[in-house]
């Protein structure tokens, strides 16, 4: 499965030396992007390779959940930086590891998912990452004919012909037991009260081969990923090095976390997902609209490609002018035009306007679904426009109030709203001219909180 490209490179490497001045990835260390290298005496003969000729290097996505999230981002902005280097990428999608279970940064076993189930987050997952290749060339990169395709893959396509005897007995022989054992993330599993079943052990083995059967077929020599995933690196580079002879080398990045240190991910509670049915473009934007003074350099220099100088730049002119949130607002378009394209980025700023600047053109552009969705789920409400229908008629069909009493009460009293405008006069007959936006709806509110979106049946 392959992202369209219209170039591919002579074999004399005459365009990867030519044309990618930023081929030397361990200059992300520069952006915090980089966090341990394996063997960890390698990193001039990394460099010397990743200056001489194109790389190939794949991370791999377990499909626990059928959308990738925020801190999975960071591994395809990782790629990004690989790929606009000139170097082949590939993303492995764990449908055969997915049913095992990584244990890494983990006190409990996972759950072990149906088929189906795995399926659905297969195909989730491989959406996420074409749409972020596609938007970074379609929005983010000037030389578009020059990016190589990232190169999506199945675990499950070569597990499922391969007999697990030769797995075992192949590759399963050049592993020590004393090395496993002492991961760091067994040795968490082994002292835990539920302690660690032979199948989580086993994905050390799984991920291994992972990386040998990469290398075999499409040479690749790197692999990369969270800090959490070093063990399993580390069983991949004994395994290749000792069947293969050949030297192969490994990167971490940092774990995503909150300001306090807490990991961003399903399984913390606090996920920002990469799909738009489970985080709106507009919670996404907001998310990194929200990211602290102290945080947003860092998160610059992670999610977006603005070179390190630009960066310093803006971050002088925010200290200039901090209500501007200069920073804050790069950082949210970026990031957001990269997971969702333009038109997500301008849904979402859309959004913004009309919840934070009160723009009622804004909130006409929406459709009533979003406008509910933007209103903390404020309720849907359809209702049929008839000749003379009063304010007070409408907020009792939308169900805004239990009795008329109350809605006569509080409407004179001055907390009820029509796209955000007070209306204190319960007899005033609804004009659709006027309080209709151009989305066919309108956007009901009563005191500070309650939102009503009524739809208009014409």
């Amino acid at each position: 499965m392959f992202i369209k490209f219209l170039f591919r490179y002579g074999k004399n490497n005459i365009y990867f030396n030519r044309y990618f001045s930023n081929r030397n990835i361990m200059k992300l260390k520069d952006r915090g992007m980089l966090e341990d290298i394996f063997p960890d005496n390698a990193a001039n003969v990394v460099t010397d390779l990743l200056n001489s000729r194109y790389q190939t290097v794949y991370a791999g996505f377990d499909p626990t959940a059928n959308s990738l999230h925020v801190g999975n981002l960071l591994v395809l902005v990782n790629l990004l930086h690989w790929q606009r280097g000139g170097h082949e990428t590939i993303a492995l999608i764990g449908g055969a590891t997915g049913k095992i279970g990584d244990p890494s940064g983990r006190n409990t076993e996972r759950e072990q998912l149906s088929k189906s189930f795995i399926e659905d987050n297969i195909n989730g997952i491989f959406k996420n990452i074409s749409t972020v290749f596609t938007n970074h060339e379609k929005y983010l990169w000037k030389n578009k004919d020059l990016l190589k395709p990232v190169r999506l893959l199945n675990n499950n396509s070569w597990y499922q012909v391969m007999d697990p005897i030769d797995l075992i007995g192949g590759a399963g022989r050049f592993l020590r037991m004393g090395t496993l054992l002492s991961r760091t993330s067994v040795q968490t599993r082994l002292q835990s009260p539920s302690g660690m079943s032979f199948t989580e052990f086993s994905y050390q083995l799984f991920q291994a081969y992972d990386w040998l059967h990469l290398f075999k077929t499409y040479g690749c020599t790197f692999q990369i990923g969270g800090n959490d995933q070093m063990g399993n690196i580390m069983s991949g580079h004994e395994l290749i090095s000792k069947i293969c002879k050949k030297a192969v080398y490994g990167l971490t990045l940092p774990l995503m976390t909150t300001e306090i240190g807490d990991k961003f991910g399903k399984s913390a509670g606090n996920a920002v997902w990469l799909s738009d049915d489970k985080t709106s473009p507009f919670t996404f934007y907001q998310f990194w609209m929200r990211q602290p003074d102290s945080e947003v350099e860092k998160l610059l220099k992670l999610f977006t490609f603005d070179p390190l100088g630009s960066i310093t730049d803006l971050m002088r002119q925010h200290r200039e002018k901090p209500d501007k949130r200069l920073p804050q607002r790069r950082l949210a378009e970026q990031v957001t035009i990269l997971v969702h394209g333009e038109q997500g980025l301008e849904k979402a700023k859309k959004a913004s306007e009309a919840l934070y600047e009160g723009s009622i053109a804004a909130l006409g552009e929406l459709n009533a679904e979003e406008v509910g969705h933007l209103f903390n789920g404020a309720t849907v409400v359809e209702i049929l426009p008839e000749a003379g229908l009063s304010v007070l008629d409408l907020s009792l069909k939308a169900g805004c109030f239990l009795t008329k009493q109350d809605a006569l009460r509080i409407i004179t009293a001055g907390g009820f709203y029509i796209n955000q405008e007070r209306i204190n006069n319960p007899s005033e007959v609804i004009n659709l001219d006027i309080h209709r936006l151009k989305n066919n709806s309108t956007l009901v509110r009563v005191g500070k909180k309650n939102y009503y979106v009524v739809k208009w049946l014409v």
